[in-house]
Order: structure tokens, then C-alpha cells, then sequence
């Protein structure tokens, strides 16, 4: 156990329909930290927290606590109107695991390190299924973003949502600013809507998404933060947002919602299995190439 940290009420049930209680989220998050932490470190994190578990009321918190202890680093996140506030950065295993203890069981980092908070380090596509769609529907989804990217030599990672949907990212780790990824995401998410009109939409709409996949390219936005890799989310079961390889986003296309679902137990044996399979949005350094930028961006402001 983390020295520095007192865990408070560790047998208290977070997730009443499997029993898990904040001592084995702690123990999660303190385990899965080698391989969560490269992907957070150093990033404003917004906190989810479900002080009674996930059958009682939440809140998201931006603010770093005030009780915090002082070896919890924060940065200062400037906002559109000029004003700022501190945000919990973790950068170390008692950091996590003291968020953890504040039943802070879902992390939204940044797409930027808060040291340059205007250059993303990675483009995200958010896929979001309308029912009847699920997620056998959004891994064709991701395997179609997959094979554009793949025509530009690009390469990107895919994990599950933890929810019912999946995410792709694209690693940049490069000169490049929020501007541009939010336009660039939005041309692509236009192209795929004109070559697979059936299966996907690029609004938020409720009566034109039933059936079909929503890209939710507006993620690529510095005031917005999208759930972290390896972290919980507050489902009825402490299901993670895993990484996958692609073999497998393949083999679930068209498979029924719950055929990715990996709780806890499961992640650390994949990860000790395999290794960290969303290393590469920490590592890889990739540029668009500046002729399909400017394709993207006219797509976008059509």
C-alpha cells in the first residue's frame, strides 16, 4: 500500500452488483499504474467521483481539491474568459491512488500535457452507437478510420469506451494545434458519413443516429478531456477502457454489445501478457501530411 495515503472505508461497495468495494478499485489503480500513469503524467485530469457508489450521485470535479495533500502537483488551466483554476495532475503512484480514495472511479485527462496546453498529442474519434448499433457496429467503424489512416502510413490504437462504444486514436506527438485536429477529425468524420451514409453521422441528432455510429470528432477540443485508457468507468460492473489490437476490433465487428468487456483482473493479465497495447499514443511522433490537411480542413468548412 502507498505509504503516503490512509484508505478510508476500503470495504465500502462501490459497484453494489458485483460487490467491488474502494479497496479493490485502490488496488486496481495502484496495480494498472506502471501502464496508466505514461498516459496521464503531467495532463489536467478532471475527476469523476461516486462518493456512494455507482448507484448514487456523482459529480465531475475540475478542481483540484483544496484538502489535497501538498505532493499532489497541479497545473493551471486557463479558460476561454480569462479565468484559471487548478487541476489535479497525477504524476506518481500515491497521486493515483489518493484520487482513488476520494472514490474518483472514472479519470479524464487532457489531450494536451498541461505544460503546452494548445498542442494535442493525439487526434481522437469517440464512437458512439445508436441503438440497435453496438459495438459490433463501431469496430467496423474503427476499422474503416484504420484503413485511411493506413493510406497516409499513419498508424492508430483502438480501446474500448468502457461504456458501449470505442474510441481511436491517432498519435501526433508533434507540433500541431487543437485548431487544426478539430478540423482535420471533423473532414474525416464527413468522409466516412459520405462513404458509409448507412452506418454512420457526424451530429449529435437523436432521430438520425438510431441504427447508426455517431463520430464524435468535437472531443479534439482543448476545454474538453475524454476518458483516460485504463480507467474504471461507472457502469452497474467496474468494466475499464481497455486497448486492443486490431486483430480483435476485427474479429467483434458486428458482434453483440457485451463481446468487449474487461473488467480489472482481466486488464492486468492482459497487460502483463502483453504490455501496455496503447503505448504508442504516448510514443509515436506522426504528421499528417500537409496536402491531405488542407483536403480535411475543406471538407470540414464545406
Amino acid at each position: 500500500m502507498a505509504e503516503r495515503v490512509q484508505i478510508s472505508n476500503a470495504d465500502k461497495v462501490l459497484y453494489p452488483k458485483n460487490g467491488t468495494t474502494k479497496g479493490e478499485v485502490v488496488d486496481y489503480y495502484r496495480a494498472i499504474a506502471p501502464a496508466l500513469l505514461p498516459h496521464i503524467s503531467g495532463r489536467a485530469i478532471t475527476l469523476r467521483r461516486f462518493p456512494n457508489g455507482v448507484d448514487g450521485e456523482s459529480f465531475f470535479e475540475k478542481r483540484c481539491p483544496k484538502h489535497r495533500p501538498e505532493w499532489v502537483q497541479t497545473a493551471t488551466v486557463v479558460l476561454t474568459s480569462g479565468s484559471e483554476y487548478q487541476a489535479c495532475t497525477l504524476d506518481d503512484v500515491d497521486s493515483l491512488v489518493w484520487v482513488a480514495n476520494l472514490a474518483s472511479l472514472e479519470l479524464h485527462p487532457s489531450l494536451a500535457v498541461a505544460a503546452d496546453a494548445d498542442r494535442p498529442t493525439a487526434m481522437v474519434f469517440d464512437l458512439d452507437p445508436g441503438a440497435p448499433a453496438a459495438l459490433g457496429q463501431c469496430a467496423e467503424v474503427a476499422c474503416a478510420l484504420r484503413d485511411l489512416f493506413a493510406q497516409l502510413d499513419l498508424q492508430c490504437v483502438a480501446k474500448t469506451s468502457g461504456s458501449k462504444g470505442m474510441q481511436v486514436y491517432v498519435p501526433l506527438n508533434s507540433p500541431i494545434d487543437f485548431a487544426t485536429t478539430k478540423l482535420l477529425s471533423h473532414g474525416i468524420a464527413l468522409m466516412l458519413q459520405d462513404q458509409m451514409p448507412r452506418l454512420v453521422v457526424t451530429t449529435m441528432a437523436k432521430d438520425i443516429r438510431k441504427g447508426r455510429v455517431f463520430i464524435d470528432w468535437s472531443q479534439n477540443d482543448r476545454a474538453k478531456t475524454t476518458v483516460s485508457v485504463y480507467s474504471l468507468r461507472a457502469r452497474d460492473i467496474p468494466a475499464v477502457s481497455t486497448p486492443l489490437r486490431w486483430d480483435e476490433v476485427e474479429a467483434h465487428v458486428g458482434a453483440d454489445a457485451d463481446a468487449l468487456v474487461f473488467l480489472p483482473p482481466d486488464v492486468l493479465a492482459r497487460v502483463e501478457a502483453e504490455g501496455d497495447l496503447f503505448a504508442a499514443v504516448a510514443e509515436v511522433e506522426q504528421r499528417l501530411p500537409p496536402k491531405v490537411v488542407e483536403l480535411l480542413v475543406a471538407q470540414a468548412q464545406r
